[in-house]
Order: structure tokens, then sequence, then C-alpha cells
């Protein structure tokens, strides 16, 4: 159980890994405007935003990353952190930006963190 925890929490940090990739970089081009649905003047109006949330993105990825190369007890409690935190962020982006965001951030970060758990 302990290497499928691991590699769902490989997986949630590729994720944000990505994402910050789309948010910092790609906003104003296809990728980018494909994932927030924006025409290239709205893209390029709010790409100061987008790259604010990419750099948060980058910090969870950052944190999970820690997380499986840290030791125990620290890398378990900070993957656990990390990953409660990607389970908040994902509900309450879910709730007030896009539903899509439930199924994209929220459930990775709650699979991965049950089998986290379950793996001790």
């Amino acid at each position: 159980m302990e290497t499928t925890a691991n590699v769902l929490v490989a997986l949630v940090a590729a994720l944000h890994a990505y994402i910050l990739v789309l948010e910092m970089f790609l906003w104003e081009r296809k990728p980018g405007r494909s994932l927030s649905g924006f025409d290239a003047d709205m893209a390029r109006a709010t790409a100061p935003l987008a790259a604010n949330q990419g750099l948060y993105n980058g910090f969870l990825a950052a944190g999970l990353v820690w997380g499986l190369f840290a030791g125990d007890p620290t890398g378990y409690r900070v993957t656990l952190f990390f990953l409660g935190c990607v389970v908040v962020a994902g509900l309450y982006g879910g709730a007030t930006a896009n539903r899509r965001i439930f199924v994209a951030q929220a459930l990775p970060g709650a699979l991965a963190l049950a089998a986290v758990l379950l793996s001790r």
C-alpha cells in the first residue's frame, strides 16, 4: 500500500507542476486558454492572476515532493499537510470557480490522502 500511496502522491505533485506550467507560462497560448476557456484578450488581462495561481500550485507540488523524499516522521507529516492543502484548494476552487476542479484537483488529492493514511 505504501508504494500505491507514493505513486498517487507523485501523480498529484506532477499534476500541480503541470498546472504551474499552464498558468504561469502557457496561459495566453492554446493550452492555457483551453484550460480557462478565455479568449485572447481575457487571457492577456488575467495572465498576472493566473501566474499567481500557478505559483501556488508549484508550492503544492514542491511540498508533496518534499514529503516523498523526507524521512519519517517528517515526510509523512509534510505529505499529509500538503495533500490536505490540495483537497481544501480543490474544494474551494470547485465551489467558487469551476466545478471541474472538484474532479481535477480535490478528488486526486483525496484519493492520495486516503492511500497515505491507509499505508500506515
